[in-house]
Formats: structure tokens, sequence, C-alpha cells
């Protein structure tokens, strides 16, 4: 048999050229990859690691002022402990820029709360680039830091020793704050100066990584595709696994349609309520009257349409993304109880609130999904043979978690429906809803990592506990 002339052009010394070629490229983006890698972890710690420095610094300048002014012992205390974060990161500096990598630097970077698993990329870097330009500046920047967290730790000397010399007057008191003030706001500084220069590095080292990657890659499929064939069947392969990603999606999608619309059709209906109350209102003969009515009903109707629609687009996304910034809870749930007021028997309830946390760091979005239909459900299915129909909320932090706890006394949940009452259209009573309000959240408090449970008696009443991570902003 005769070889065609493509492989007879071919000879074994240029095929070994090229898989040569191919071996030495894949080598080196590995290589290059690997280290680009290993430095952008390493600027993720610092990063990390500078947001325990910041916060440190900022805990330590609180409990100070507040133990300037309270002369509290255990305020002392906390802040004398809050410093040892971003001194314990001086330490680290001090001994790597004179030593290098020993074990004093690294009990100085524990000390500065940075995660142990980070020590080994945090060295590393500050060893081998102490003296690349983005990282020396960020040394720079770190080094003034630590000047000024070390003026901090003698300013809080004296008004330890002038409070325990009894000498403290209003005077200094005010003069130790405008200089605790001052040194905070240079940390600030200082601690912005270093973020943006390891982010100005970050970059470049990504520019350069691109570069690099493509020129491989190029270098790569040029070799490879004038001799292999693996490609076509790798594209074949690739086929299927699209073919079989679409099925899912059109699998996902026919759910979402349906979910979107049942939701929008079950949280419409206390539009419509609204609007008959706001018919009703308009048989007032105090003009005036009539128009504040109705000027609050129209924003309370705005407002729940507005609500809807991010419920249905986060219907839609399926994944919505997730925007951690910081919620006020108080002002969720008197918004929520406010809107909700139109329900049935609504007036009738007793509302207590103990909020021993407002703002936190979590979804708005999702928590707002959470609390108007817990609340919702509460006041439906309250138990108007009861005395006094009562809803309890509590806000607090336990084992790490932010926690929501809303307790009613209305007619509780029966047995065989408490392992269903989660899934989509599952309703005990379909006169009252549609069913999905749990299920809504359910998928809510799963988007934001958090979790749901829930303890009820038939006639006694439920308790719906949220658990929501406790994110900590920078």
């Amino acid at each position: 048999m005769s070889k065609s002339p493509f492989f007879k052009n071919i000879r074994f010394p240029n095929v070994f050229i090229l898989l040569i070629i191919v071996f030495i490229s894949c080598a080196l983006l590995i290589c290059i990859n690997f280290f680009t890698i290993k430095i952008l972890s390493a600027n993720r710690a610092y990063v990390h690691g500078e947001s325990h420095y910041s916060k440190g610094q900022k805990d330590a300048a609180r409990y100070l002022i507040m133990y300037l002014f309270t002369k509290d012992t255990n305020q002392w205390k906390l802040f004398s402990q809050e410093l040892k974060v971003p001194q314990g990161d001086g330490i680290a500096r001090r001994s790597l820029l004179k030593y290098g990598d020993n074990e004093i630097a690294r009990r100085g970077f524990l000390t500065g709360r940075n995660h142990k698993d980070d020590l080994d990329d945090i060295v590393w870097l500050f060893v081998n680039f102490k003296d690349v330009s983005f990282l020396a500046k960020a040394i720079h920047e770190w080094g003034q830091g630590d000047e000024l967290i070390a003026k901090l730790s003698k300013l809080g000397q004296q008004v330890d020793a002038q409070i325990k010399q009894n000498l403290l007057t209003p005077a200094s008191q005010q003069k130790f704050l405008n200089e605790i003030s001052t040194i905070s706001d240079k940390l600030t500084i200082n601690e912005r100066n270093f973020l943006n220069t390891l982010g100005e590095g970050t970059r470049k080292i990504k520019s350069l990584l691109i570069i690099t990657n493509i020129i491989f890659i190029l270098i790569i499929v040029i070799s490879v595709c004038t001799y292999y064939s693996i490609m076509v069947k790798r594209l074949v392969i690739s086929k299927k696994e699209i073919e079989e990603k679409n099925e899912n999606l059109i699998h996902v999608n026919h759910e979402l349609d349906r979910f979107v619309y049942s939701a929008s059709h079950d949280l419409r209906s206390p539009i419509t309520s609204l609007k008959g109350l706001i018919e009703i209102t308009q048989l007032e003969d105090d003009i005036e009257q009539v128009r504040d009515y109705l000027t609050l009903m129209h924003k309370s109707l705005v407002r729940q349409d507005q609500f809807i629609v991010d419920i249905i687009d986060y219907s839609k996304n399926k994944r919505k993304q997730i925007i951690i910034e910081p919620v006020s809870l108080k002002e969720l749930l008197d918004e929520s109880i406010s809107q909700l007021m139109h329900i049935e028997n609504a007036n009738k309830i007793k509302f207590t609130k103990e909020l021993l946390i407002d703002t936190i760091q979590s979804d708005d979005l999702r928590l707002r999904i959470i609390i108007s239909n817990l609340l919702s459900n509460a006041i439906k299915y309250a138990d108007i043979n009861k005395e006094e129909m009562f809803i309890s909320i509590k806000t607090y932090t336990e084992e790490g978690y932010n926690k929501i706890e809303i307790t009613d006394n209305g007619i509780g949940i029966k047995d065989e429906f408490k392992n269903n009452i989660f899934e989509m259209y599952f309703g005990t009573n379909k006169n009252k809803g549609s069913g999905l309000g749990l299920y809504i959240v359910k998928e809510a408090v799963e988007n934001i990592k958090g979790s749901i449970s829930v303890f009820s008696e038939n006639t006694i009443g439920s308790k719906f506990i949220v658990a929501i991570p406790n994110y900590h902003g920078n």
C-alpha cells in the first residue's frame, strides 16, 4: 500500500522536532502558569492579610477611644489584643527584610491572623520579589503603616498611664482623641495605597500571563495541527457534550418558566387587594385624607410590583449574581410588615421584635424574599380562634451565623406535611396561597449559602429559623 503525498513529505526527524516543540512549549506554559498562579495566590493572601491588619488597627483604635472615655480595663485588654494583629505583621516584615525566611516571621504572620496555609506563598513572594517595583512600593507603604502602629501603641501606653495615675483630664482626653483620629486617618491612606499597589502589580502580571499564554498556545496549536487529527475527535466529543448541555438547559428553562408564571400570579394577589382598598378609600369625604391614603397605597403598590419584578428576574436567571452589601434587618422587617398589613387579620396580630443585630453583610434581594414570605405565611395562617395572635421576630448571632427567628402562635403544621412544605407548588391550604412561598424561601436561603429549619406543632404555632453566613467586609 502506497503512502499519501502528505505522509511522504513528513519524515521522522521533522515529526520528532514537532513533538519536542510541543513538549517544551507545554512544559514552559505549565511552569509559567504555575509561578504566575503562585504569585497571584500570594497577592491574594497579602490582600486578605491586609484586611485583618486594617480591621485589627481600626478595632484597636476604637477600643482605645472607649478606654479613654470609660476607663474600662476590658477595653484596654481588647485594644492590646487587636493591636497585636498589625504588630505581628510588622515583626514579620522586619524579620524577613533582615534574615529572610525564618520562624519569627512566620509566627508574626500567624499573629497577624494570616491563614497558616498561606504562609509559604506570603514568605516566598516577599523573599524573592521584595526588590520588584510593585512589591517594593507595597513594602514601603507597609513600613510606614508599622511606624504609625508603633505611634498608636505608644499613645495607648500614655493613655493607660494617665488613667492608672488618675491624671486624665477632659482636655487631655480631647488631645488623645485627636491624635488617635490623626493616626487612624494616616493608616487608612497607607492601607489604601498598599492595596492599590498590589492591585496594579496583579493587573500587570495578568496582562503578561495572557500574552505568554497566547504565544505558547499558538505554538502548540500550530505544531499539533500539522500532524495530529485528534482535534477532529475532540470536536465531535465537544459537540455531543454541548448537545447534552442544551438538553439540560431546555429542561431547566422549562422549570423556570413554570416557576415564574406561578410566582408572578401568586405574588400579585396582594396588589389586587390593595387596589380594592384604594377603591374603598375613594368613598372618604375628607379630600386631603383621601389623597394621603391614595399616595401611601400607590407607593406600596409600586414597591410590591418592583419586588415581584426582582423575583421574576431572579427566577429566570435561576442563579442571579449574589451581591454582598450592608443590609439593615430592621428596615427590611419594618418595610415587610408595612407592606403585608393589607392581609386579612394582620391588624389584629401583635408583632414583637427583639433585634440583637441590625446591619449585616448579605444579599438584599434574597433577604427581602425570605423575610416577606415568612411573615406573609405567619399572617395568613394565624389562628383567629385564639384570644391573642402574635408574631415574634428575633435576630441574633450564634455559632458564626446571623440568625433570623420568626415565631407565631398560628394554626401550625401537621406532622404529615412537614417534610413537603419546601416543595414547589405544595400548600396545605390552596385558598391561602399557591404553594410557592416556602419554595422561594428555600431557594433564596440556599443561594446565600444559608440554612432554614422549622419547628411546628399543629394548633400550637410555628417557628422558622434562618441561618445566614456571617460575611465580613473589608
